[in-house]
This record gives C-alpha cells, sequence and structure tokens, in this order.
C-alpha cells in the first residue's frame, strides 16, 4: 500500500483585547509557571514542558493530551523576542510520534488605551492530512480566552 503525502498550507489571526498592560500579557506567556495556569483548554488537558529555555534561539518542548492515552508534543524554537512587543516561533507538531504540522508564529502585542490588544498569526504547514486549520484555530482562541481570564485573576481550567 503506498502512503499518499500531502500539504496544506494557511495563514490566520486571532486578536484579543486585555485590560492589562504590555509587561503583564508579556510576563503570562514567558513564564512557564504562568502558562501553564492558562494554556490548558479543558478539563482533562494536560500539560508538560520538558524543555523552556525563553530567549532566542532556545526551545521550549511541551506534552500534552486530553485525557486520552495519545500525545502530543509541540517542539518550538524561538526566532525574535522584543519584550513586552512580539513573540516569534517556528514549531512543530507530533501526534503519537507522528509529524502533523510545522509552523511559523507571531505575538504581536500592543498597547492601546484600554490595555492590549494581541494578535496571534500563524502560518501552518498541515503534513499528510493529520490535523485540521479549524482545530488550530479552536485551540489557540480557546488559550486566547484562558489567557484572559487568567489576566482577569479569575481560576482558569
Amino acid at each position: 500500500m503506498q502512503e499518499e503525502y500531502s500539504t496544506l498550507h494557511s495563514t490566520f489571526s486571532i486578536e484579543r483585547t486585555y485590560d492589562v498592560p504590555a509587561p503583564r500579557v508579556f510576563a503570562a506567556w514567558s513564564d512557564p509557571k504562568a502558562r501553564l495556569q492558562w494554556e490548558a483548554i479543558g478539563e482533562d488537558f494536560t500539560t508538560t514542558y520538558t524543555e523552556n529555555d525563553f530567549r532566542v534561539g532556545g526551545r521550549d518542548i511541551s506534552r500534552f493530551n486530553f485525557g486520552k492515552s495519545d500525545e502530543y508534543v509541540a517542539d518550538a524554537r524561538y526566532e525574535d523576542i522584543v519584550r513586552d512587543r512580539r513573540i516569534v516561533y517556528a514549531y512543530t507538531m507530533s501526534h503519537n510520534e507522528r509529524r502533523i504540522s510545522s509552523s511559523l508564529t507571531t505575538i504581536s502585542l500592543t498597547p492601546v488605551p484600554e490595555g492590549t490588544h494581541v494578535t496571534v498569526t500563524e502560518q501552518i504547514t498541515i503534513l499528510d492530512g493529520g490535523d485540521k486549520v479549524e482545530y488550530r484555530q479552536a485551540g489557540i482562541a480557546g488559550q486566547l480566552d484562558q489567557l484572559g481570564r487568567y489576566l482577569a485573576g479569575e481560576k482558569v481550567a
């Protein structure tokens, strides 16, 4: 049986405005202990960081699952960091040791009168049908909603 190989390219952006200054939003992203508090997007969602080196050239490796026996691994490399303004990283996502995507993500933090406007733009290549753009969009949107609750001082999942 011959394997099918395919690539699907997409770019999307998700935006939120938070009622806190940019340094607070940046700190929530740059501190792995803070990220563990808001990145979970459901009751059965668990995340473990096996590496977190938040600097240009540093790696961030996280393992997560949704309460099932299967595992996802995000392996990222920070390409650009401008304190309180921008984070750019490239990452691959694997599901049960099978690479399903490769992405370049830019997080832009813009001070606005009401706080900080955040834009997350992801340029994704989905490999061999292993993921769906709408799943990634929903996951990032859910994380940004959780980030908002975290920044507001609410307990998150």
